[in-house]
């Protein structure tokens, strides 16, 4: 599986791909282009900690875009490093945002005209996002390392339909249903309702309390977030030493990237082999659209990650609950344990092998037998 081309890609030859070479080039593309950054198009980054960055003149840092053709025109990536000592420009923007703090320590202030100003402080793994078209400014509050973020944002729908950089970066109006200069806008509330946290702000993503979801499989946690009042949304799910979550698929969009515990994952179009991701924390992965992919913890430790994601990436059913999460049998996209192709547990097996160490597999099995809908 792992580095062989087992999947078809559908190229075409380099005369029908220039007939479309210019609806590749896209406002976006030629944005980002102009920042004087790279777009990494990978579906896998090995770490987000160590890819490299370029010079971010404009933002006072240094940035590097992550796009993958399946998603680029829905929601990106963003990798951003701000220097020791220093802040990035203020920036205000018509389009949400979220962040996830990787390393260092420091501070954010989110403003907006009418001259509501809140700050707060952050660490690594902290989550937060940023209210639509808020003026922010995040500072390093260490004078001799580096502060590094990975940002998810629905920009690029945005700035391909306006084409206005202008625009989208200067416009004044305030969204004072988003944001109002609330005092405990950023405060680390643990309101819940069902799945989701209620909170704009989680000062640790690696260790916050998940919810129980065995829809998922694998008796692991789960605890899902709209951030801000926006359409960007995210989820943090685990899964236990020696087990697997359930295979699904879904839009494009979704920016997978591990928070703790070591494993790998497989993804695959239907009809095809799957092939292999082997991760760590700082891992990124991005399932192309409608790709299936299952999540594997080999290691010694639970396995958390967190998914960055816009609603768009979500097909629901007519109850609003997402496919994904719905089995195959019943019209869902999710692969139950007992339907999964044999090479699923067989690549699980030799993995855990490896490590001197077998399946805990046996009572997710189990109970997903308790309510499994009959074949039809």
């Amino acid at each position: 599986m792992e580095g062989e081309s087992v999947a078809k890609d559908a190229l075409v030859s380099e005369s029908m791909a220039k007939k479309f070479e210019r609806e590749k080039d896209s406002p976006y593309v030629r944005w980002v282009r102009s920042e004087g950054l790279d777009i990494i198009s990978a579906q896998y980054v090995p770490d987000l900690n160590t890819v490299e960055l370029r010079p971010w003149e404009r933002r006072g840092g240094r940035g590097v875009f992550i796009n993958h053709e399946a998603s680029r025109t829905s929601n990106d990536c963003y990798v951003a490093e701000i220097p020791a000592g220093g802040k990035l420009a203020p920036q205000r923007q018509l389009f949400e945002e979220m962040i996830l703090v990787l390393a260092g320590n420091g501070s954010t202030t989110v403003w907006n005209d009418a001259g509501a100003k809140v700050s707060f402080e952050w660490g690594p793994g902290s989550l937060f996002a940023i209210p639509l078209n808020a003026w922010h400014q995040h500072f390093n509050g260490s004078g001799t390392t580096a502060a590094r973020f990975v940002a998810s944002t629905n920009m690029p729908p945005v700035i391909n339909l306006y084409d206005e950089p202008e625009f989208v970066f200067g416009t004044a109006h305030d969204f004072v249903g988003r944001f109002a200069g609330e005092p405990d806008y950023f405060a680390d509330k643990d309101d819940r309702e069902g799945l989701l946290l209620r909170t704009n702000f989680v000062a640790d993503a690696v260790s916050l309390g998940l919810n129980q979801a065995k829809e998922r499989g694998a008796g692991g946690g789960h605890i899902r977030f709209m951030m801000a009042k926006g359409s960007m949304n995210s989820h943090i799910s685990q899964f236990p030493v020696a087990t697997y979550k359930k295979g699904h698929r879904h839009g494009p969009g979704a920016h997978v990237i591990i928070l703790s515990g070591q494993g790998f994952s497989l993804m695959w179009p239907e009809g095809e082999q799957p092939r292999r991701y082997d991760w760590q924390p700082g891992t990124l992965i991005v399932p192309p659209n409608m790709w299936y992919h299952q999540h594997f913890n080999t290691g010694d430790t639970p396995a958390r990650y967190l998914a960055f994601k816009h609603e768009g990436v979500s097909i629901r059913n007519e109850q609003g609950v997402p496919k994904a999460w719905i089995s195959r049998r019943i019209g869902g996209d999710q692969i139950d344990y007992a339907d999964e192709a044999p090479i699923v547990r067989e690549t699980f097996a030799k993995a855990l092998a490896e490590k001197g160490l077998t399946p805990a597999m046996n009572d997710a099995y189990a109970a997903e037998l308790e309510d499994l809908p009959p074949l039809s």
